[in-house]
């Protein structure tokens, strides 16, 4: 967290979109405590409340849409030829993505609150052929309400712990 800390120090609204899209993409970057500090840095003024939540939307929905890009081009590829390996048998892999044609588009909303989850279900919402308008308008959505949640919570709380 540091290193991120850093980075948008140095970089400023440019650091969180991309670590925000790179979070989202799964590299092992602590999204909502990310989100917390930004909070926080807005409640401080040294970043606009209302562009950091802007920022951080377009950061969250990019890596969103990569993952949506990577798991529509060779997402089935990959769990085909190596799914056996986590015990994603074909009878498993059907299964879930017979649920997640059912129930996908809501959950792409709820992900944005589970970590692991997140990062997961742009992969299977692009592996599931979800069509990419509906895709991004449920995206759009939960990215919009996670990042005014998590920012806000760092706002109005934040200061107060690290004071």
């Amino acid at each position: 967290m540091e290193t991120a800390i850093d980075f948008i120090t140095q970089y400023g609204y440019a650091a969180i979109l991309v670590l925000l899209a790179l979070g989202i993409v799964g590299l092992p970057i602590p999204d909502e405590t990310l989100m917390l500090f930004v909070g926080y840095l807005a409640s401080e003024h040294i970043l606009n409340y209302f562009l950091a939540i802007i920022i951080s939307f377009i950061g969250s929905v990019t890596g969103m849409a990569i993952t949506y890009v990577i798991g529509r081009r060779v997402g089935s590829a990959i769990i085909e030829k190596c799914g056996k390996w986590v015990g994603l048998t074909p009878k498993r892999y059907d299964k879930v993505k017979n649920w997640f044609n059912k129930y996908g588009a809501w959950t792409i909303v709820f992900a944005y609150f589970i970590p692991g989850i997140r990062h997961v279900s742009g992969y299977m919402s692009g592996i599931s052929h979800l069509p990419f308008r509906k895709y991004i308008v449920f995206c759009c959505t939960g990215a919009l309400v996670w990042t005014i949640l998590f920012i806000s919570l760092g706002y109005f709380i934040g200061g107060r712990f690290l004071q």
